[in-house]
């Protein structure tokens, strides 16, 4: 649990960090975006690299990146084997009533990519974005559903507190496994339906432990007055600079690199 980073901020003085949150959040959308409309390895392969170049920008260590994949390596694996094995095409070698082909380790290496891209950009997002610069960023583009009734603000508060309390949910977590495991309760072995079954004593607490914080941060809220609606102000407007154009001239660039990729 304590190798998921996703909804963590690390506080810096990067260039990207200095972006206008509404532009770091739009690029990250597009950029998940155009991960699923390419099929070149060619083109995963740019993507990546484009990510690793802004790590290295950030100053975030590359453990720390390869520490928040972790997780994820079950699903990729998972599907990785699905693609080699149920992808019909040019058999590369195959055993028993099972074939490996060639498209299908295209396709496995591809999504494989994907999925690593995937996560590697979301996390960029809230490494560099603080909680009130995502709120902030998510009203003022969702901003003209106002006319509609839309309560944007409330909306954009329950993401940020959502994103941001993943972390705090997964410490929680690891303190509860620890407690249970010292009261000898077995979680790691065991056929399948008896470890779902020992998830129990865990859920039960974490839930209740959820609803307490969820109760507490809102009366913290009340407390200070907290009003998401009408005639709210901020301390820092939000304002579009020079590096912001900057920045997404150079992700323009980028795309159309890819673009270019996937016609070799």
């Amino acid at each position: 649990m304590r190798d998921i980073t996703l909804g963590q901020y690390i506080n810096g003085d990067s260039p990207i960090h200095r972006l206008d949150p509404r532009v770091r959040l739009i690029l990250t959308l597009v950029y998940i975006i155009i991960l699923f409309s390419f099929k070149s390895i060619l083109q995963m392969i740019l993507a990546l690299v484009f990510i690793l170049i802004a790590y290295a920008i950030v100053k975030i260590p590359l453990k720390m990146l390869l520490k928040s994949l972790k997780p994820i390596i079950p699903i990729v694996l998972f599907t990785s084997i699905l693609n080699m094995f149920f992808i019909s095409g040019d058999v590369v070698f195959s055993f028993w009533k099972i074939s490996v082909t060639k498209q299908g380790l295209y396709y496995a290496a591809l999504m494989s990519l994907r999925v690593i891209c995937l996560l590697a950009g979301s996390s960029l997002l809230t490494y560099t974005s603080t909680p009130i610069e995502l709120t902030g960023a998510l009203e003022s583009l969702f901003k003209p559903l106002t006319k509609l009734g839309f309560p944007v603000n409330d909306l954009a508060m329950m993401m940020t507190i959502a994103l941001r309390f993943i972390p705090t949910l997964l410490e929680e977590t690891d303190k509860i496994m620890a407690a249970q495991k010292s009261r000898g309760a077995n979680l790691d072995t065991g056929k399948l339906f008896e470890r779902i079954k020992a998830l129990t004593p865990i859920l039960i607490p974490l839930f209740v432990s959820a609803f307490r914080r969820a109760d507490e941060l809102a009366l913290a809220m009340e407390c200070r007055c907290y009003n998401g609606g009408e005639g709210r102000t901020r301390l820092n407007e939000l304002r579009l600079k020079r590096s912001d154009l900057k920045a997404t001239l150079v992700f323009c660039l980028f795309c159309v690199l890819l673009v270019l990729a996937g016609k070799i």
